[in-house]
């Protein structure tokens, strides 16, 4: 009779193990859908970590970014699912400009003569257009860091997902300091202080609509100028403002629209179809781009829950 024995099983899966089996088995599932490349996966990740390390900085200045990170890195970055359409938007949008200031050469035109004759000498107050579009183009270079790369800037979070990530932070720093009352309880209020600085702060989308607001009648122009000269922050931020929605959630809507449903989604702005084409081209040029299914519903599971306009 033989001696029977029972198997010692198997040793649970490390975490690194479990992600790569979850990773194959989502491959598996779908061997054929479109996966990210390693540009948009460095870009999303770099958006990621810059993100964390302003958060982290306006919590509490004595807080290590880089020993944060490095632990999030190997545990997984809480929330990561908020986060995912947030910084996929932004580095696709950022794929997007870099790829038009490579590719074009147009120049940045001059106005006519008659217009630079009545142009304010240095100075002179802006005018109201003038100091709209100023403040737009400062909202949007705080979306980089001092390296121009891409980056979020924390006035454009949605507040929700703001507190949310502050609260992640303050999680991970109060093992730090529980042994300290006095710091633990500071976390609260600091927490309560970010949450209500954010709130007041005017961001991107704000800037748009503010821009948008004081076009008026001149939306159209403005609009087919900037798609013509692939000025596309400023197309989003107009198109955004006219649709009420949050810029990255208008940014990856356009990213992801087939050339026919763009008429339709840039209605509001009243471009004549002759001035799309270039926004037509510069989109079908972009490499490994998340269309839409044309169904409606993609883009809809997708949005970004970004900060709108108020």
């Amino acid at each position: 009779m033989s001696e029977s024995f029972s198997s010692p099983g198997i040793d649970p899966p490390s975490p690194t193990l479990s992600a790569r089996l979850r990773e194959l088995a989502e491959y598996l599932a779908a061997p054929a859908a479109d996966r990210l490349t390693e540009e948009q996966r460095a870009l999303s990740l770099g958006i990621a970590r810059r993100l964390v390390a302003d958060v982290a900085e306006r919590l509490d200045g004595g807080i290590d970014p880089a020993g944060l990170w490095s632990e999030w890195l190997r545990g997984g970055l809480p929330g990561a699912e908020r986060l995912a359409g947030l910084c996929f938007a932004r580095a696709e949008e950022h794929r997007w400009r870099e790829q038009s200031a490579q590719r074009s050469a147009l120049p940045i035109l001059a106005e006519p003569d008659e217009t630079i004759v009545d142009a304010p000498a240095v100075g002179d107050p802006l005018s109201d257009v003038d100091g709209a579009y100023l403040a737009l183009q400062i909202a949007d270079r705080r979306r980089f860091d001092a390296l121009g790369n891409p980056g979020l800037a924390v006035a454009d979070l949605d507040g929700e997902i703001f507190r949310a990530l502050l609260l992640d932070v303050a999680a991970w720093r109060l093992t730090e300091v529980s042994k300290d009352q006095g710091r633990a309880a500071r976390l609260g209020e600091a927490v309560r202080a970010a949450v209500e600085r954010q709130a007041g702060e005017a961001g991107l989308a704000e800037a748009g609509a503010a821009y948008y607001r004081i076009l008026g009648e001149t939306v159209p122009e403005v609009a087919a100028t900037a798609i013509a000269r692939h000025n596309w922050p400023v197309l989003i931020a107009l198109a955004a403002a006219a649709h009420r929605r949050g810029y990255e959630d208008m940014a990856l809507a356009l990213l992801t629209a087939e050339s026919a449903a763009l008429p339709s989604l840039l209605a509001p702005l009243r471009l004549d179809r002759t001035a799309l084409a270039p926004l037509e081209a510069s989109l079908a040029m972009l490499p490994a781009r998340a269309v839409a299914d044309g169904s409606g519903g993609d883009h809809a599971r997708h949005a970004v829950p970004g900060r709108g306009t108020r």
